[in-house]
């Protein structure tokens, strides 16, 4: 009983590292690996760029004000609206 289970593992184990190899050599290798890191990249700048306020610098995520039309806006230029000081 023990050898079945050991063997079980075992197998688990090989399709595990198959798999790795075959999805290192895919995306470290190929251009679908190049497209991928290139999509990562540009969404990560993307979302940088997004949390950047032109006037007041870089904000987290948690302090921008969500408008009602679902875009986001600075909390001091939202402010400054509010206030009237355009």
């Amino acid at each position: 009983m023990v050898t079945i289970l050991i063997e079980g593992v075992l197998f688990a184990a090989f399709v595990a590292v198959a798999v790795a190899l075959v999805a290192y050599g895919v995306f470290g290798h190929t251009p679908l690996g190049l497209w991928a890191r290139q999509t990562a990249n540009r969404r990560r700048i993307d979302r940088a760029q997004d949390l950047r306020c032109a006037i007041h610098g870089d904000l987290e995520e948690r302090d921008l004000v969500r408008l009602p039309t679902g875009e986001r806006i600075c909390p001091h230029c939202y402010a400054e609206t509010l206030d009237g000081i355009v």
